[in-house]
């Protein structure tokens, strides 16, 4: 929100320096994050003097050049080439010395130097109004008033404004602070509690009275819930046309564009007051009615910016007799506004529901000075007084009168809000004693009504404008904002206690996780948990009805909260690959939320996202992408890291993976993963393979905390390795072969490994070859050969009975 300093001091007087009144800005709250300069002429009209042409002839090597000699109110006058049609001789002129700056209507600088031109030297230039950014002509150079006397600065002559802006990053709640008004509010009782007593300005509105009753519009207000009030006021004889000066610079301090005297008078007192205001053009409102209604779902409407736009059955709208004039609070139609043929105008002050207007705003993807401020929620007693003000300001700037009685509807008042406050609460949530009388100052300087006094606390009514106020709590934090948090002081004393927690706590194993699957090359990603609902439809595992809608979406792609990690790693994926990032490794600690019926349930997750190489090219080893035994080997570290690794594997098949497998423990999995569908990563135009798991995190600390980590001696015995080269049917798996290795010897095999696989044209059909490698030890003793024999031929004896295996 930008705030100009020139405008704030209309409300309240100070002589601070604007750094002095941006760091009290920012300690009330309203933090100040830029204060820079405004020039309604860019560049101040620094170097510009007044000049006197004393000649003027024709250039020799030029037909539409001049060559004048000009008194700048130096010792001698000096030659500038001109190229305007109209300069001449006796002519008082603006003329940019050297070195002057000057700017394009874009903004860029450029600087006068000494030049030829056609051979004929030239120190300066005559400039026209566009040059200098005192108007838009470019027909001629400007004439002067023929009294100015020569070397009279430009500065002097013409106003130009020079202003400070703040630019205050103000939060959501601070819907009362939207304003130069509400800023100003919050300014005096910074200065108050400073000791420094400084008056409020409100613009006098007494002025304001019906001049006749000829332009009288009738109102209908049908939905009081969505506009809990509403006024309007006719003007009639306006003459639409440029603002003066002074607007217009008001407005371009803090970037708006100004359009004119009637637009501005309203984007004033918004930018004013904190009150949005719409101006219709009286003769285009069918039947001299004004209805403020929803209308039916499809119905197209024109805004103002040319977009047809579809409207939903919720959207306000302001109609007249025939059709829609503007959706209420958000934007105007493009066949209501004021044009320069307006002659008559209907000017509306309202008070709309916050969460339509939001919910209109969103829907259309609008955003205005209006909604933005609608939506955070106005001061509902101010629509009148700021309707008044704006009608004065219009017949100030267009003339007219004012044509009809206004029109106020507002039959369920918006009440004030009751607090009670507790002076030992306050006392025990600022952390310092405030005493009471300063209490009472700070509350009265933010127009928080003291209804009662007690020994413990105080009976406060808040104004409705104050709407982020409505709790004790909010109150105690008004005061401390306003008395200063680094007026608490900090206490010398530190207080701690030492509470036991468990290794197994979810923060540490994510730590522990977290910090290997980094070893590993991995980067964390942090998804947005709320997403799309289209995304149910790419896999049936997910269900539309399980979906948690939100009440009050930013958009429809934020909708809903996610029931899986997949989709936003997928987005995740798909913007490093779009930015030339092919090669990732990713995980992410999330959680998915599904409404079951009536019960709304969560669960955590750890999720893989695995694309590319797995190691970068080098000049002595080439480049390994990626695959499904890559990935597998990466969840077996993580669960063995917990101390998981007597999990069973089991192949699944659904409409996610094109190959996939499934880590479990009893009848809960762990663990699933493999490579995602190609429709799927078509759908986030992803061309490459990606390998996603998913791990149920809940289940997995569940297990690893109920799991007991024994501790052994290393072995001081010898290990032996066997190998058998088995020939197998293509079904057969490695887990069958380890699962009857292990159930062979319980004791002395330690490991089973395989190391190579082997399909070609000299097995027969249906067949593979496995080599495993089987590690053999004894902790107590040294193996003997005879050993090692007789638990090598029950390996062999159990493959070739259960498995149909031959030894190659």
């Amino acid at each position: 929100m930008k705030i100009s300093y020139n405008w704030l001091k209309q409300f309240i007087k100070t002589d601070w320096s604007a750094e002095q009144t941006g760091e009290l800005l920012t300690d009330l709250g309203l933090e100040v994050e830029g204060i820079t300069a405004f020039q309604s002429v860019k560049g101040g009209l620094q170097g510009i003097v007044v000049g006197e042409v004393l000649t003027c002839v024709q250039h020799p090597n030029a037909d539409r050049l001049k060559i004048t000699t000009v008194n700048i109110g130096a010792e001698t006058p000096v030659q500038i080439v001109c190229g305007a049609p109209n300069v001449d001789a006796g002519q008082k002129v603006p003329v940019a010395t050297i070195g002057t700056t000057l700017y394009t209507e874009t903004g860029e600088a450029w600087t006068i130097k000494k030049g030829k031109i056609r051979g004929e030297d030239s120190f300066g230039m005559i400039c026209a109004e566009d040059e200098l950014g005192l108007g838009q002509s470019h027909d001629g150079i400007m004439i002067l008033d023929a009294d100015l006397k020569p070397g009279t600065p430009a500065a002097d002559i013409f106003d130009v404004e020079d202003d400070l802006v703040f630019e205050i990053g103000l939060t959501p709640n601070r819907a009362d602070a939207m304003s130069h008004y509400g800023t100003a509010r919050d300014l005096r009782a910074g200065l108050l509690q400073k000791e420094i007593h400084a008056e409020l300005i409100t613009p006098s509105v007494s002025a304001f009275h019906v001049n006749n009753r000829a332009f009288r519009v009738d109102v209908d207000v049908q939905n009081k819930d969505l506009a809990p009030r509403y006024c309007g006021v006719s003007i009639s004889g306006v003459k639409v046309e440029e603002s003066p000066k002074w607007l217009q610079n008001r407005l371009k301090a803090i970037g708006l564009t100004p359009k004119n005297n009637v637009v501005d008078a309203t984007n004033y007192v918004l930018h004013d007051l904190g009150q949005p205001l719409h101006a219709f053009d009286y003769n285009k409102i069918s039947g001299q009615k004004v209805i403020v209604k929803t209308v039916e779902a499809g119905t197209t409407f024109t805004t103002l910016d040319g977009i047809e736009r579809t409207l939903h059955e919720d959207d306000l709208m302001i109609c007249d007799a025939e059709k829609p004039m503007c959706i209420a609070g958000v934007f105007g139609g493009e066949q209501s506004g004021v044009t320069e043929n307006t002659s008559n105008v209907f000017l509306e002050s309202a008070y709309f529901n916050p969460v339509s207007v939001r919910k209109t705003a969103k829907r259309h993807g609008l955003n205005t000075d209006a909604s933005f401020r609608f939506e955070r929620g106005i001061d509902p007693n101010l629509c009148e007084y700021a309707l008044k003000r704006a009608a004065l300001l219009i017949i100030e700037l267009a003339g007219g009168e004012i044509s009809s009685d206004i029109f106020d509807s507002y039959s369920n008042k918006i009440e004030d809000f009751q607090v009670r406050l507790s002076f030992d609460n306050a006392k025990r949530l600022i952390g310092e004693e405030i005493p009471k009388d300063i209490i009472k100052r700070i509350l009265m300087s933010l127009d928080i009504k003291i209804n009662n006094v007690t020994e413990t606390g105080l009976g406060l009514t808040i104004p409705a404008y104050r709407n982020d106020v409505q709790r004790e709590a909010d109150v105690i934090e008004e005061i401390l904002r306003v008395y200063g948090y680094n007026n608490v002081k900090t206490s010398e004393k530190l207080q701690a206690s030492i509470s036991n927690s468990s290794r197994f706590e979810d923060h540490k194993l994510q730590n522990i996780i977290g910090t290997q699957l980094a070893a590993q090359g991995f980067f964390e990603i942090m998804a947005n948990s709320l997403t799309s609902p289209d995304y149910v439809a790419l896999s049936e595992q997910l269900k539309a009805e399980h979906n948690i809608s939100m009440l009050n979406p930013l958009s429809n792609d934020l909708s809903v909260l996610r029931q899986s990690l997949l989709f936003s790693g997928l987005e995740a994926v798909s913007h490093n690959i779009n930015r030339r990032r092919p090669h990732l490794k990713f995980f992410e600690f999330g959680k998915t939320y599904h409404q079951y019926n009536e019960n709304r349930e969560e669960f955590k997750h750890l999720s893989l996202f695995v694309t590319g190489n797995k190691t970068s090219e080098t000049w002595n080893s080439p480049a390994q992408k990626t695959d499904f035994f890559y990935i597998k080997g990466v969840i077996s570290t993580v669960l063995e890291r917990l101390g998981l690794s007597k999990y069973k594997t089991a192949p699944i098949s659904n409409d996610i993976f094109s190959e996939g497998l499934e880590f479990g423990l009893g009848k809960t999995k762990l663990v699933t993963f493999g490579l995602i569908k190609s429709s799927i990563l078509k759908h986030f135009d992803i061309s490459q393979q990606v390998l996603f798991a998913d791990f149920n995190w809940d289940a997995i600390i569940d297990f690893a905390k109920h799991n007991k980590t024994k501790y052994s001696e290393i072995a001081k015995h010898p290990e032996v390795r066997r190998d058998f080269a088995l020939l197998l049917d293509d079904q057969v798996t490695f887990e069958d072969i380890f699962t009857i290795a292990k159930q062979t010897e319980k004791q002395l095999l330690k490991e089973v490994n395989l190391f190579d696989v082997y399909q070609g044209n000299n097995l027969p059909k249906g067949k593979k070859s496995y080599a495993v490698s089987f590690i053999l030890q004894d902790e107590q003793k040294t193996l003997t050969d005879k050993q090692i024999d007789k638990i090598m031929s029950k390996l062999q004896s159990n493959f070739e009975q259960k498995l149909g295996a031959e030894l190659r």
